[in-house]
């Protein structure tokens, strides 16, 4: 018996539409989506620009409301959960900006502390210890006293995602983590997330336009396409030649013994 035939789902989707709501009518990006998310590992929504990819992982935020279909955390509907009770099971970093720069670093990662602190504020020893346990995992430390304005684009993404794991619940959802990254903090960044995952055993998704590091680095993918939106291992979809339409024949190609796309000329 597998790992994951042994554990349920945190996060199950069945039938999934989504989109938007006009006053006249909804307006659909992706339906039929189905997949299921197991804890410790870590998951990447790819697909082209302007496919859905961020309007699903909202959706899955309960930041915007599904079209149709179903999801379900730890084998409960999503609609069963108080706004409140939710904030303990997902935390999400988008791709807005903060509010407020001029905070410090520890003083952002405590932000992530909320669902739990009283109505002041008051952190316990339970919320200082989360808040150590994010800045370790992240590597920032020797950080946590500075600006978030003094902060590299790539050291400030880490932040953000250790203020999500400072709210310490079972599923973390990232918009988008490594955009405006060099190659280095792009690959930086993911394999964190990898190891964040494993040794946390919480479910992180992300997406993502790094298809070939998704590859290399994630668990499980789902590949939009607006049809099949297949699901899977990524030796699974390699093999299911499910990377070969993604793009134009003519002018991107995906070799399926590298891994990886190349250039038509």
């Amino acid at each position: 018996m597998s790992d994951t035939e042994q554990k349920h789902p945190s996060l199950k989707v069945e039938m999934l539409g989504v989109g938007y709501t006009s006053k006249k009518d909804d307006i659909p990006v992706i339906n039929g989506v189905n997949f299921d998310l197991y804890p410790g590992e870590l998951n990447a929504i790819v697909g082209i620009n302007g496919i859905g990819k961020s309007t699903l992982l909202r959706t899955l935020g309960n930041a915007q409301p599904k079209l149709s279909g179903s999801i379900f955390i730890d084998k409960k509907s999503m609609e069963v959960y108080r706004p409140a009770e939710l904030s303990t099971k997902i935390s999400m970093v988008l791709t807005e900006p903060i509010a407020s720069k001029n905070l410090s670093v520890i003083e952002l990662v405590a932000l992530g502390r909320q669902p739990y602190t009283n109505w002041i504020g008051t952190l316990t020893q339970t919320d200082i210890s989360k808040i150590k346990e994010a800045l370790q995992h992240l590597e920032l430390e020797e950080l946590e006293h500075k600006k978030c304005y003094e902060l590299s684009d790539g050291q400030l993404q880490r932040v953000m995602i250790a203020r999500a794991l400072a709210q310490d619940t079972s599923i973390v959802l990232l918009d988008e983590p490594t955009t405006h990254l060099d190659l280095y903090h792009k690959v930086q960044i993911l394999k964190l997330l990898k190891s964040i995952a494993h040794s946390t055993q919480k479910t992180i998704v992300f997406t993502t336009h790094e298809i070939e590091m998704a590859i290399q680095l994630c668990d499980r993918m789902l590949l939009l396409d607006g049809e099949e939106n297949p699901f899977g291992q990524p030796c699974d979809l390699i093999r299911q030649k499910a990377f070969e339409s993604l793009f134009p024949s003519d002018t991107v190609s995906f070799d399926a013994e590298t891994g990886s796309f190349r250039i038509e000329k």
